[in-house]
């Protein structure tokens, strides 16, 4: 492991590097694009977008595009944060099954993303065959009856300085061993090369990341409470009440709290609950 002052080194000459890159070469195309192979051109690229996202958001985005482009096996992507005191959440996905998939590691505390964004960690955590591997005996057949038939996780360190912020950058695939170990090689670039990147966005910060995830909280927390008042209307009950039988229900049709609440704020004059 690099000390503080090799890592900072490293991430002063990438964005002296990549800038000077850029301003040489601010508009590549296929006469004046970088030397090299299309892998080595696709991250040239993915160098300049990222210095020149304005939000942790947008950056984290831009990887999971960039892995889905370069990684032909990769179906979904997500990225996992974990916050000082421990939490994970998922800020950006392709697609919701991702979020799903991610959301079965968290509350069963296993999987590859887990393992990967967790400190101290591996670089690198992946499943070949999810169904049958016995070191995530509850995620694996969960993502499994989801359709994924593998998972590479690799570690992103945003920050390396306290409070030490660290992530994963999620990977799955519908197919049995999908991933080559040519593509683990790629995933442990791809995810070096977003560290550093994302290490020079100025707008990475533990209060951003904590302001998004506020503001997922209250949008779950406002809609849940819409669901609790039609509930409580509807049928004369305590908001008390009205919860639980939103968790029951949740928990009967295994459907995210915060979604069927949604879908009852949003549908409440074509859908009632049991």
């Amino acid at each position: 492991m690099a000390d503080e002052r090799d890592w900072d080194g490293a991430k002063e000459r990438f964005v002296a590097e990549a800038r000077e890159a850029a301003v040489e070469n601010p508009t590549p195309s296929e006469d004046h694009s970088p030397p090299g192979s299309p892998l080595v051109r696709q991250f040239t690229t993915l160098t300049r977008s990222l210095l020149d996202a304005s939000t942790v958001g947008e950056a984290l985005e831009r990887v999971v595009a960039a892995a889905v482009a370069v990684i032909p096996a990769v179906d979904v992507a997500s990225v996992t944060m974990r916050a000082p005191d421990g939490a994970f959440h998922t800020p950006v996905q392709t697609d919701e099954l991702a979020l799903e998939l991610d959301q079965v590691q968290y509350s069963s505390g296993e999987g590859p993303c887990v393992d990967a964004a967790r400190m101290p960690g591996p670089a690198l955590a992946y499943s070949d065959d999810l169904a049958v591997d016995p070191h995530w005996p509850v995620f694996g057949p969960a993502a499994a009856a989801r359709g994924m038939g593998s998972l590479l996780s690799t570690t992103v360190l945003p920050n390396v300085k306290p409070p030490q912020l660290s992530g994963a950058l999620n990977l799955y695939s519908r197919e049995r061993h999908g991933f080559t170990s040519a593509d683990r090689d790629t995933a442990l670039l791809l995810a070096t090369h977003a560290t550093l990147a994302l290490t020079a966005t100025t707008a990475l910060t533990n209060a951003e990341l904590k302001a998004a995830e506020l503001r997922k909280a209250i949008d779950s927390r406002d809609v849940i409470g819409q669901a609790k008042g039609i509930l409580m209307h509807r049928r004369g009950i305590t908001a008390d009440e009205a919860f639980d039988i939103l968790r029951r229900t949740s928990q009967n049709l295994n459907v995210k709290l915060a979604d069927l609440a949604g879908t009852l704020a949003s549908r409440h004059t074509e859908v009632d609950l049991p």
